[in-house]
């Protein structure tokens, strides 16, 4: 993860101490989204904290703090407060006269509750969303890691559903009737997960109340965008960061106790962009059952299982044969329009599923070679690829870590390869001779191919006692450079971190269009490391064996040689 300095305090950190007193020196307006998990006065035992002040103390607390978060804040930035019952309204009120509006006043459900004798036991917690500006903030409602299956999908198999399923409703729904065994279910409309218990696998046993990373991923996808940075002033457990981490945001952490902020540092050092959240996502039930009803859709990771039938390959068949003009699959793949085109084709036909199930449908006859005039598949050189290639990496990576999608699922989802197509225009060039769609898809094929692999394992010993070029500042390297084109391998860094390693036939080139590009605005890289070699072939082996050895979190996973990673 890159290591950037927004104010004072430094992104990629957890910063040990009060919270107003740090809030105070982040950069106003700097912050993307704050997730705040505060003390709830109710008398917990913590290790440094008094979590039993007056009720006037507190409030004044929670006034100076919230305001810290109000400051600190883009104008478009997301706050989300977790708190119990006994401050709720007045917390919601408090944030309101500082100045957010709020969106959601959503109930987090949950087993394991606290058993209460002389009252009902507690099994929820409330779930504030505050944005600043009730117009411009981020909400990606169209993430399909934040939707959850209809009713009208799970209980009356209705043919009308939108597959994509819903938003999660803000409070529980529950029928006694039909409630399931155990309760409700992880992805059901109300927002359930469990709490992490002393018994969960999950649990890292130094803070008793550690939030569920799957709650905390929801939050970010929806509230964020990769590259983001995500506040939490209340470091806690650590698992704000940690998910931050894992879902490719930058992060930054405030904790008073330095026990706790130790062992942030070491929960945070052993994860990384891309690793799977802890905890239950979407377990195969996620509505309760209706004796009466229909036969239920069956589903598969969240998404309904719908056959490629006979009848459903007619349409699929025709489809193609009406928009591709003996294109290949991939070709419609990659072209928005003609890939429209297509899609309304399947929608006027009324098949069964959404553009993304036509899509596979498309591909898989493909593979099978029973797709009806199709074009033969044209390769793409690797050189030919280089202008847009990294820029196509890193867009697929920071989408594949978001959306928890592989490429083919992010290519036949409409949405989400148009979100790809703009990620990789805000740190592109604007002057390829190929679209990131097409670039993406040859250089995964290029990149995994079993010749890339062996050149990789054959020098993988020899590299790892290479010692690394030298840093230079990029302003420097620019400086000094001489009039002829270097190609090779860069290695683009800060300080402490190496954020990417990208190939291109001129270094210089590529890092001049970096200190204006859109995307890399966010990172603010300050170094490189060049590895001149002109071969592009066997700069891709060495850029392979680089990211195994450095694993920067733009770099696409698919890269990672398995055969190295214990040399370095």
């Amino acid at each position: 993860m890159p290591e950037t300095t927004t104010a004072t305090l430094s992104a990629n950190q957890i910063h040990q101490g009060d919270c107003i007193e740090k809030l105070a020196q982040i950069r106003q307006g700097t912050i993307d989204l704050v997730f705040a998990d505060p003390p709830f006065n109710i008398g917990y035992s913590y290790d440094v904290y008094d979590d039993q002040q007056s009720h006037t103390d507190y409030l004044n607390f929670c006034r100076d703090w919230i305001s810290g978060v109000h400051q600190a804040l883009k104008p478009d930035g997301s706050f989300w407060l977790a708190i119990g019952d006994e401050y709720a309204a007045e917390l919601k009120l408090l944030s309101q006269e500082i100045g957010f509006s709020c969106r959601s006043w959503i109930v987090w459900y949950y087993t394991f509750g606290v058993n209460c004798v002389r009252g009902f036991s507690r099994s929820h917690t409330h779930l504030f969303h505050f944005v600043k500006d009730p117009e411009q903030f981020t909400f990606n409602g169209d993430n399909p890691t934040v939707r959850v299956p209809s009713a009208r999908q799970l209980v009356y198999a209705d043919a009308r559903a939108n597959t994509r399923g819903r938003l999660p409703d803000n409070t529980w729904i529950l029928r006694p009737q039909d409630a399931p065994q155990l309760g409700f279910s992880p992805s059901h409309d109300t927002w359930y997960f469990a709490r992490v218990a002393g018994t969960f696998k999950e649990r890292e046993g130094f803070h008793g109340c550690q939030m569920p990373e799957q709650l905390l991923g929801r939050i970010i996808r929806v509230s964020s965008n990769p590259g983001d940075l995500v506040l939490d002033p209340f470091g806690g457990s650590g698992t704000t960061l940690v998910v931050a981490k894992k879902l490719g945001r930058q992060f930054m952490g405030i904790e008073l106790s330095e026990d706790y902020a130790t062992r942030i540092k070491e929960r945070l050092s052993a994860c990384g962009a891309g690793d799977p959240l802890d905890g239950p996502a979407d377990p195969i039930n996620s509505a309760p059952t209706t004796s009466k009803g229909k036969q239920r859709t069956k589903f598969r990771n969240g998404r309904p299982v719908i056959p490629l039938d006979e009848k459903n390959e007619r349409v699929i068949q025709a489809a193609f044969e009406d928009v591709s003009k003996a294109h290949s699959a991939e070709e419609l793949l990659f072209d928005p329009i003609r890939n429209a085109l297509f899609v309304r084709y399947c929608k006027d036909a009324k098949l069964l599923g959404d553009a993304r199930t036509w899509n596979e449908f498309l591909l898989q006859l493909s593979r099978e070679e029973r797709l009806v005039g199709e074009g033969k598949h044209k390769k793409v050189s690797l050189k030919t690829l280089l202008p847009c290639c990294d820029a196509a990496e890193i867009a697929f990576q920071m989408l594949s870590v978001d959306y928890a999608m592989n490429l083919e699922q992010i290519l036949c989802t409409p949405d989400a390869a148009a979100e790809f197509d703009q990620i990789a225009q805000a740190f592109g060039d604007g002057h390829s001779l190929i679209d990131a769609r097409a670039a993406i898809w040859h250089f995964r094929r290029i990149a995994t191919n079993d010749k890339i692999t062996r050149a990789a394992k054959k020098r993988a010993v020899e590299f790892s006692k290479q010692d690394a070029p030298a840093a230079q500042a990029i302003e420097a390297f620019l400086e000094n450079g001489g009039d002829e084109p270097v190609a090779g391998v860069y290695a683009i860094s800060d300080p402490d971190s190496v954020l990417f390693i990208g190939q291109t036939t001129d270094i210089a080139a590529r890092l001049k269009q970096i200190r204006v590009s859109e995307g890399w605005n966010k990172f603010e890289p300050t170094e490189v490391q060049v590895w001149p070699i002109d071969d592009v072939k066997e700069a891709l082996v060495y850029r392979c064996l680089l990211v195994t050895r450095y694993k920067p979190w733009l770099n696409a996973h698919f890269l990672h040689q398995p055969i190295a990673t214990t040399l370095f």
